[in-house]
């Protein structure tokens, strides 16, 4: 495992960075797990969210136990696997699947659409691995809800079915307990983004086939550098992020076209962004994007020369170099890796929408087709609104895309007539989900971020609202043709879909944010007449 500069400016800030921490001894003081390393205020928390450092290790108790639930998974002929988790529980395995090319089903969606298909996936073949510190988190409650029910009605007891990692002592715990859930304990000690080797990542990875052992390997052998003071991949990767932010440089463009790794960047994202984006500071990812050759861009390829730096390693050992070179970057920055102090807002907005009667949508400033857009706007359709908030964004910020609508399926929509071939990106001709994001990202030397809600709340959700206050936002809800019922819940998942868009854009609104809601009032239309106007702007 290794880092390296590619580009001079990089390499000399980071040196001075790097040589700072190693005379304050940093770089062993992380290691051995010093909780003083990000201030008095952060040092409570800190120090009980430091088990990763030792993951590598005591990981390793868990495989006999991992052995153990996938042999009677497959003895039961449960070769379905889904997880249900958001965030930290769940992109960690999706990655870990995708690159060890074994099928895994993540839900960590509240759209029926997304939802209603996985039920489709022959419920007796199935386990759901739910996997969250508490379980209290709103998906992964009516996800587990919603799950339960459909065995019992098809006459399957969820026992035989349902997986459970938790913290010990959680809701989600007791709830297990009482049920007769297989239960996977996580380490208290691990935060959700932190925790790509625990049972988080490792459960619902062994269930799906991958060689997590392996994983725990590759991790191990890079532990003992993270103490040194000289090849030490996570300091020089740390120091890289840190003295790039100070400079100015704190768009991060990962680029990971030539690895074997798959998803990694998505992985990537929740952890800097959650980590940094807080006090109006922080580093923001840029995922599935070209670099722009923007001054405040920082490009790190993974396990190829195209950036400023390069990384490379096998997925564990990665896992684990970034971890710590983004603890390592919050102190640098001086803020607390490890608190998410703004998530909360957005959930705290969605329950208060939910307790009404109706959702507030409000009236649309214009209708364009099967679009609907709200929010204040000068523009009277779509290629105008367009140009409008790419002209919006401020000489160091962003846009971003929040798509609350099926990941899987919902830019699933045909060319639009007359489009400029010529202008049109490989991500266009294959129907990528980041087509938008690419269209607009071609009229603007901004960043444009895309991220699918509500799964983005729990990962760049903290740096729009906590980060620097440079964000134009641009958020698409759908219209819902077949809703699913949470048993035990006074609303659907489709009401509770919407409610989350709208708790997040009040959060964005009160911070003066610009913020726009298109609607699609027809899902395969609205994103067809979404691409064409792009292709307009």
């Amino acid at each position: 495992m290794y880092v390296s500069y590619r580009e001079e400016g990089v390499a000399a800030a980071a040196s001075s960075v790097a040589g700072r921490l190693v005379a304050d001894g940093v770089p062993a003081r992380l290691a051995d797990g010093d909780p003083t390393l990000w201030g008095e205020d952060a040092e409570a928390e800190a120090a009980a969210r430091l088990g990763w450092l030792s993951l590598p290790r005591h990981s390793r108790e868990l495989l006999p136990v991992l052995g153990r639930l996938a042999d009677r998974a497959r003895a039961a002929g449960l070769t379905n696997v889904v997880l249900a988790g958001m965030g930290g529980s769940s992109l960690a395995a999706q990655v870990i699947c995708d690159t060890a090319d074994v099928p895994l089903t993540v839900l960590d969606t509240t759209d029926p659409g997304q939802v209603r298909r996985a039920l489709a996936e022959g419920l007796s073949s199935t386990v759901v691995v739910v996997a969250g510190r508490s379980g209290s988190t709103v998906e992964t409650d009516c996800l587990l809800r919603v799950y339960e029910q459909r065995f019992a009605d098809a006459g399957l007891d969820p026992a035989g079915h349902i997986v459970v990692v938790t913290a010990p002592g959680s809701p989600l715990e007791r709830h297990a307990v009482r049920a007769g859930y297989q239960l996977v304990p996580a380490s208290p000690s691990v935060g959700g983004r932190y925790s790509a080797l625990s049972a988080f990542g490792l459960v619902p990875a062994a269930l799906a086939g991958a060689d997590v052992e392996r994983l725990l390997d590759d991790a191990g052998e890079v532990l003992p550098l993270l103490s040194r003071e000289d090849g030490n991949p996570g300091l020089d990767l740390g120091a890289a992020l840190a003295a790039s932010a100070l400079a100015g440089r704190d768009k991060l463009v990962l680029e990971d076209r030539l690895t074997a790794i798959n998803g990694l960047p998505d992985w990537i994202e929740e952890l800097v962004a959650e980590s940094t984006g807080k006090q109006g500071k922080g580093i923001l990812p840029v995922v599935g994007a070209d670099p722009n050759g923007a001054s405040d861009e920082l490009v790190v390829a993974i396990d190829s020369d195209d950036g400023d730096v390069r990384v490379d390693g096998p997925l564990g050992a990665q896992f684990l170099v970034w971890e710590y070179a983004t603890a390592l970057a919050c102190a640098v920055l001086r803020v607390n890796p490890f608190d998410e102090p703004n998530v909360a807002e957005s959930a705290a907005n969605t329950d208060t929408l939910l307790s009404l009667p109706d959702l507030p949508t409000g009236a649309p400033s214009f209708v364009d087709g099967p679009v609907e857009a709200y929010g204040a706007a000068t523009a009277r359709d779509l290629p105008g609104l367009f140009a409008e908030l790419l002209h919006t964004i401020p000489r160091d910020g962003y846009l971003a895309i929040m798509a609350y609508l099926d990941r899987l399926a919902a830019f699933d929509a045909p060319v639009p007539e007359g489009a400029d071939f010529d202008q049109m990106t490989d991500a266009w001709m294959m129907a990528d989900p980041l087509t938008l994001r690419a269209l607009l990202a071609q009229r603007t030397d901004r960043p444009v971020t895309f991220g699918w809600g509500p799964r983005f709340l729990h990962s760049t959700g903290q740096y729009h609202k906590g980060g620097p206050q440079n964000g134009v936002f641009l958020q698409i809800t759908g219209a819902v043709e077949e809703d699913v019922a949470v048993p035990g819940r006074p609303y659907t998942l489709g009401r509770l879909q919407l409610a989350q868009a709208l708790g997040d854009l009040g959060a964005l609104e009160t911070r003066g944010r610009p913020a726009v809601r298109l609607h699609l009032t027809d899902r395969a239309a609205g994103v067809a007449r979404l691409l064409a106007a792009a292709q307009e702007a």
